[in-house]
């Protein structure tokens, strides 16, 4: 496979006085639309975007969108769709979206208690059979707090799997789940919960993404802090999930995206622990409020890995793109990170983040020899 020679063979983007400059590798490309995923192809071919209260539909591959279209039959639930979302359109051609309600949104977070008592962040799912058009099958999932809904998948059985979240309590941590359909979306059950312990509104484990393995088993990567993901294996399409452990994939506390590209390869998206040729980065927490082991936020970065067998070795990381240091009191302004994908045709990828505003393109061709 191909590895990534230098920065400089990056191309500056966008710089402002505001925020710091976007690079991109010489490889990735601008992308027209300004949507942030992530993005289904409806069944006339056309692609669908999702923002909090409407769906949109381009026909000129994101260089224009239509009319905002309401999402008739959620409307009336007082559904207020979060940035962190999943969506799907299934072999029958449903388009299914996960998601958290930010119009429940309660947080309560108590410094001195190391919890959020009573905290409400609802995971809710929906499916539309007319390309987004109307919604049918609106239903919260539970009821507490959920960090982040990152990924959905159909595995060759059609069983559809989307990873979420729960917050626990004494003390505050995250945990990980996952809900499965075998009817396309009308009805969902929970795995068991994934809970590794720690303390803080960032602690615990969360943010997981998934794919199917060839020998049919699901694999998840779930974000912690503690310098690299870990990894999940479930072997009855997500009922369960039984093996947990070190992934040995080093990363910043950061979530992932995982992706089956239609050539076989997985793919992998993420930020990693330290800057590109550093081995160290100033790391924040370890106070039980933010998480309690101390841990790298770096997010500067962002990186492309490939896999030909099934995530047991990956190429060398390739920065895909980055954002030069900014004002010391800016830091989120230097984040590029929670990234989607989008294969809007085989071997070519739409690239955007939910963190730093990327929109961009690349070939698998240009990356995989």
């Amino acid at each position: 496979m191909k590895t990534f020679s230098a920065i400089l063979a990056c191309i500056p983007l966008l710089a402002s006085a505001e925020g710091p400059e976007l690079w991109l590798h010489r490889n990735v490309k601008p992308l027209a639309t300004d949507k942030l995923g992530p993005f289904v192809h409806t069944s006339d071919g056309n692609i669908l975007a999702m923002d909090s209260k409407a769906t949109f539909i381009s026909s000129d591959e994101g260089r224009t969108w239509g009319e905002a279209r309401p999402l008739a039959g959620a409307e009336e639930k007082g559904i207020e769709v979060s940035r962190e979302r999943a969506m799907l359109r299934t072999k029958d051609g449903t388009i299914i979206a996960a998601f958290m309600n930010l119009s429940e949104r309660n947080w309560t977070w108590k410094n001195d208690l190391h919890d959020a008592p009573g905290a409400i962040l609802p995971t809710w799912v929906m499916r539309s059979e007319d390309d987004g058009k109307t919604w049918t099958h609106v239903q919260k999932l539970h009821e507490e707090w959920s960090g982040a809904v990152r990924d959905m998948i159909q595995t060759k059985d059609g069983r559809i799997v989307f990873t979420a979240m729960k917050m626990l309590n004494d003390p505050g941590r995250h945990a990980v789940l996952t809900y499965s359909s075998i009817d396309d979306g009308k009805t969902w059950k929970a795995s068991n919960l994934i809970d590794l312990g720690g303390k803080g509104h960032h602690g615990g484990v969360t943010e997981p993404t998934l794919t199917e393995l060839q020998d049919g088993r699901l694999w998840m990567l779930i974000r912690t802090n503690w310098g690299e993901f870990w990894s999940a294996l479930s072997h009855d399409g997500g009922k369960f999930w039984r093996i947990i452990k070190p992934s040995g994939i080093r990363a910043s506390a950061a979530p992932a995206m995982l992706r089956r590209a239609e050539s076989g390869r997985l793919l992998l998206l993420w930020n990693r622990e330290f800057p590109e040729g550093k081995d160290e980065f100033e790391l924040t927490g370890g106070d039980g409020l933010w998480s309690e082991t101390p841990v790298s936020n770096f997010r500067a970065e962002l990186s492309l890995a490939w896999s030909d067998d099934e995530g047991k070795s990956w190429s060398e990381p390739v920065v895909v793109a980055h954002k030069n240091d900014g004002p010391a009191d800016r830091i989120s302004h230097r984040w590029l990170s929670y990234p989607y994908l989008f294969e809007i045709r085989p071997g070519e990828f739409w690239l955007t983040t939910m963190q730093g505003g990327l929109r961009a393109t690349f070939r698998e061709a240009d990356f995989v020899e």
